[in-house]
């Protein structure tokens, strides 16, 4: 059986991570997304705000805490957590629109919560999955990029047997595992890295199975990884 494991290499950066999964299993294709995500997406990007306060939006604490662990890795130039484009654009006149609706229910989790979430499909892994700090050279192909970018020596990410599936935590997503139309079962992960939100991780994760539950009648299952119990049966 497939596995997903984190490394001891990403705990000793991080020791006081939880990084929350969530799997949905035999989901149904919906098409567009309907008008009543499509306004929960909206209310989420209003939500978004309560976590903006500082006048300056990198002074904001939700996004120091991902720039400093930023630092703690070897990043491609430029590299920032998914959370931080989802809230300047909340903040400002391109708010976060509808893609699909799996899409729109992990991104407005991510809004509600101010906190990064990534989806893969679940039935494209090669291998096991782990999260690691990897010694560099995984082949790493950017959706909607035919170029190989290969990760650096030293950079934290998700990688299976054919290479790396998201780069820098959760920052790019791989075209090879992407969510696609067709895509029945999906691996959904939330990194957290203040225990302290511990209710917030919690409710995210809830968050995101009832919706998908509801919308996309999928079997939802919510796990919560550490560095007691770092391995999970996929």
């Amino acid at each position: 059986m497939t596995k997903f494991i984190i490394d001891q290499s990403f705990w000793e950066l991080f020791p006081q991570a939880k990084i929350g999964v969530v799997l949905l299993k035999d989901y149904q294709a919906i098409g567009d997304s309907p008008q009543s995500l499509v306004d929960l997406l909206a209310e989420s990007n209003q939500m978004a705000q309560q976590y903006l306060t500082a006048a300056n939006f990198s002074d904001n604490p939700v996004i120091q805490v991902y720039r400093q662990a930023y630092q703690k890795f070897k990043t491609k130039k430029g590299a920032r957590c998914s959370i931080e484009a989802l809230l300047k654009r909340s903040q400002g006149d391109r708010a976060v629109t509808s893609i699909n609706p799996l899409v729109d229910i992990y991104n407005a989790a991510s809004l509600r919560y101010a906190l990064p979430v990534g989806a893969e499909d679940l039935d494209t892994f090669v291998g096991d999955l782990y999260l690691t700090q990897t010694e560099g050279g995984d082949d790493f192909y950017l959706i909607g990029d035919g170029e190989n970018n290969p990760t650096l020596p030293g950079e934290i990410c998700y990688k299976d047997d054919q290479g790396a599936v998201c780069r820098c935590l959760n920052w790019r997503d791989g075209h090879r595992t992407m969510i696609r139309e067709q895509t029945k079962n999906a691996f959904v992960v939330i990194e957290l890295l203040e225990p302290e939100r511990q209710d917030d991780l919690l409710a995210a994760l809830n968050f995101i199975g009832q919706q998908a539950s509801d919308y996309l009648s999928a079997k939802a299952a919510i796990t919560i990884l550490d560095k007691n119990n770092s391995c999970l049966d996929l």
